[in-house]
């Protein structure tokens, strides 16, 4: 599929959702579709980097949300049924049992296929995080550079 492309707003900070968006930016990637995942407020929660965690130059308010919200992938609740994290424990063997990749597996994936991730300037300032507590692959933007992208695109998804 020559010149196609696909972009992914990315507002949910949950696993399930997350790995929904993922999974479909791998399958995008493997039939050669360029793929852009802009996130914004909770969907950053995905690409924060937890050994890169910093309260150095931050507020009180921002400090809380650093420590009081999910530092990586791993630590997404779900979306449904979350219960205290009993229902994604279960969720996360039952792909095991299934031998199904997990969440941290598919942003692998989509980091080495080249999808191109965009972080929300606004979000990020907002929550008070810091452009070296996320992946290196994230590229920090304003929404109008995220819109023309997207109007480019022949997929436009929101998750």
């Amino acid at each position: 599929m020559p010149d196609k492309k696909m972009s992914l707003l990315m507002f949910s900070g949950d696993y399930d959702k997350a790995m929904a968006g993922l999974i479909l930016a791998n399958a995008a990637r493997d039939i050669d579709v360029e793929v852009t995942m802009f996130f914004a407020f909770w969907g950053l929660f995905l690409l924060r980097d937890p050994d890169q965690m910093t309260q150095e130059d931050k507020t009180v308010y921002e400090k809380l949300m650093g420590w009081m919200t999910p530092k990586g992938p791993e630590e997404l609740p779900l979306s449904k049924m979350n219960f205290s994290g009993l229902g994604k424990w279960m969720l996360t063997e039952m792909i095991e049992d299934n031998e199904a990749p997990k969440l941290i597996h598919f942003l692998k994936g989509a980091r080495k296929k080249n999808v191109k991730f965009y972080g929300c300037k606004l979000s990020v300032e907002i929550m008070g995080f810091k452009e070296e507590e996320f992946i290196p692959e994230l590229e920090i933007v304003d929404a109008q550079t995220y819109l023309r992208d997207a109007l480019e695109s022949d997929v436009q998804l929101f998750i």
